[in-house]
């Protein structure tokens, strides 16, 4: 972890952002709005290692109750969740634990999910290079990752990224970065860049209400990736009323 966040500090920035039920997904639309949530709704960011809190301070910026989740109890007082970057072989091992594992699993199947980095590793339904003797995934994205696509720590970078969220091209940060390989039917591509070696890769997907990047948006200035989960959350939830908790949710 220390080798992690030590990777991350030439990226530190100030934030800032919309409230959840923003108008518009680019992130030079609506500047400054202010638009409380329709619905009473709490994103758990998965806090067993890695850049949590990056993703913590983000959607506390954009004006959404967020909490950290370390427990099977703190993820059934959430909606929606955010798995962030860091080692996702050490965040299975962990939640592997205890029943955290299989609760993980359960959600992801139907509440909304955004994977960042070693979160999109987890949501992989197969990966590459995986660690010696296999991983715990929680699954349901039909992709094929490769865990480790673009190297080393060493070979973490910083580029300007076009995909099908903005209108122009925003930075994007790839530390130890993976990629998506192949994608199924219900896949559907929202960003790709060309590698060094001329071969065009997958970096940003969806599959319903999972959402999935292999770089890290909580690290850059950009709030358009969080609003465009935060969009996917409330229209999932509009659709399905029923699935909300009539409680007043717990404070962030």
């Amino acid at each position: 972890r220390r080798a992690f966040l030590a990777s991350t500090a030439s990226f530190k920035h100030q934030k800032h952002g919309l409230q959840f039920g923003g108008q518009g997904m680019s992130s030079d639309t609506a500047a400054g709005a202010t638009v409380q949530p329709a619905r009473p709704i709490v994103v758990g960011v998965l806090a067993l290692q890695g850049a949590f809190r990056e993703h913590v301070e983000m959607l506390h910026k954009l004006g959404v109750p967020a909490r950290e989740v370390r427990t099977p109890e703190e993820l059934r007082e959430v909606q929606a969740l955010i798995l962030p970057g860091g080692e996702s072989t050490t965040m299975g091992l962990v939640a592997g634990e205890s029943t955290l594992l299989e609760e993980l699993r359960e959600f992801v199947k139907t509440k909304p999910t955004f994977g960042t980095c070693a979160g999109m590793i987890l949501l992989a339904e197969r990966i590459r290079h995986d660690m010696k003797g296999g991983q715990a995934l929680l699954g349901g994205l039909d992709v094929l990752a490769d865990r480790n696509y673009f190297g080393r720590q060493i070979q973490s970078f910083e580029m300007k990224l076009s995909s099908k969220l903005e209108n122009t091209p925003q930075n994007c940060v790839f530390i130890r970065a993976p990629a998506i390989l192949e994608c199924g039917p219900q896949v559907q591509v929202l960003g790709s860049l060309v590698d060094r070696s001329g071969n065009t890769v997958v970096v940003a997907v969806e599959q319903g209400h999972l959402l999935a990047t292999a770089f890290h948006p909580e690290l850059t200035e950009n709030t358009g990736w969080h609003r465009y989960f935060l969009n996917k959350v409330d229209k999932f939830y509009a659709e399905r009323p029923e699935l909300l908790q009539q409680q007043q949710p717990p404070q962030a």
